[in-house]
């Protein structure tokens, strides 16, 4: 199966599942069809890659291709659609996927019905809610994929193990910014469990696991996996400053304003002169920033060797997980799938 049409099943069994939920909620009460629209609209958007790794997990160890494992792993987009709305409560993002983000969405319907009060805690509890309702639902479209109890038995370890990953990794990153003096030891922490273990390996591990991988399958998977999640990651976080905003989603130099200590930024502040790095304390995390100071704080990621140095961590890993994917042990149909979504995954150029 093409990578291709991996997305295309993948987005059919996400929407029918959503749709089978939406009489339950609109039975409850009509009132709840702001959330399945906000969520119909993140939906839309999406690389769906936590899907295509779950699957080719799966084939890599001699699964057989049908809608249930396909149905399985796209229950890990609605695991990301919680991961991503709450994501951008706390950073108080605007917009995601070039769509206003949903805390936002549900200030504006506050705003624009009327009502008394403040509309900003409106959103934001309507947010966190459909970010827990999705979470919940990650669950529920697992568990009722089709595929056997026995045969969902091994993943579901793996299935919490990931869900507790990725929310540690999104405290550490809060915490990295709140602090504001991370440096690329710790920034690299936030990548692995906020990005590169629940992008990539997990999801690998959870279709292998189901297929019965053994132990040392999926020590072969993590040697993959791992440094192509960090890849992955790096590369999401110069496409956050250098980015062209059509293709990101989000406004120009938005990590900046949001103030993210990325791998990037703890580079840029190793190798900054004394002059450079009292602007990085002063402009970074401005929520006011203008595209003058976002321009200014792109000249010094240029400038200190930042950006070529993290280009260059990219290309490392890069190399190590084709090298890994080279030596597994498993089909050559998932080596070759494999393989074109390490390329996708970090040839993209700012």
């Amino acid at each position: 199966m093409s990578s291709s049409r991996v997305r295309k099943e993948v987005d059919e069994a996400l929407y029918a599942f959503v749709d089978r939920q939406r009489p339950g909620l609109l039975g409850i009460s009509e009132d709840l069809s702001p959330m399945l629209s906000a969520l119909d609209v993140l939906l839309a958007g999406g690389k769906r890659l936590r899907p295509a790794f779950c699957y080719w997990g799966w084939r890599a160890l001699g699964g057989a291709d049908g809608p249930e494992i396909i149905a399985a792993a796209a229950s890990l987009e609605l695991l990301q659609a919680s991961a991503l709305i709450h994501d951008d409560v706390m950073d108080g993002s605007d917009t995601r996927r070039g769509q206003p983000s949903v805390h936002r969405r549900f200030e504006a319907l506050h705003a624009s019905e009327g009502w008394p009060g403040s509309a900003v805690p409106f959103g934001m509890g309507a947010a966190i809610l459909l970010g827990d309702l999705t979470l919940a639902w990650s669950g529920e479209m697992f568990d009722t994929s089709g595929l056997p109890g026995e045969v969902l038995a091994p993943g579901r370890p793996l299935y919490d193990v990931m869900r507790t990953e990725v929310m540690c990794g999104q405290y550490l990153d809060m915490l990295e910014q709140a602090r504001g003096t991370g440096d690329v030891e710790s920034a690299l922490r936030v990548v692995k469990y906020k990005s590169a273990k629940y992008t990539i390996e997990r999801p690998l591990h959870l279709g292998a696991a189901m297929a019965g991988a053994s132990a040392a399958d999926l020590e072969a998977l993590s040697d993959y996996g791992l440094p192509l999640g960090a890849a992955f990651q790096l590369r999401d976080d110069v496409l956050g400053v250098f980015g062209d905003p059509a293709e990101t989603g989000k406004p120009a130099g938005d990590d900046l304003r949001e103030g993210k200590r990325t791998v990037l930024i703890a580079l840029a502040q190793e190798r900054a002169t004394p002059a450079q790095r009292e602007v990085l304390r002063r402009r970074l995390g401005d929520p006011g920033l203008d595209l003058s100071g976002v321009e200014e704080l792109r000249t010094i990621l240029v400038e200190t060797g930042a950006l070529s140095g993290c280009e260059s961590m990219i290309d490392e890993f890069a190399a190590q997980a084709h090298v890994a994917l080279a030596a597994a042990p498993i089909a050559a149909e998932a080596v070759a799938a494999l393989t074109d979504l390490t390329v996708a995954a970090t040839a993209r150029r700012v």
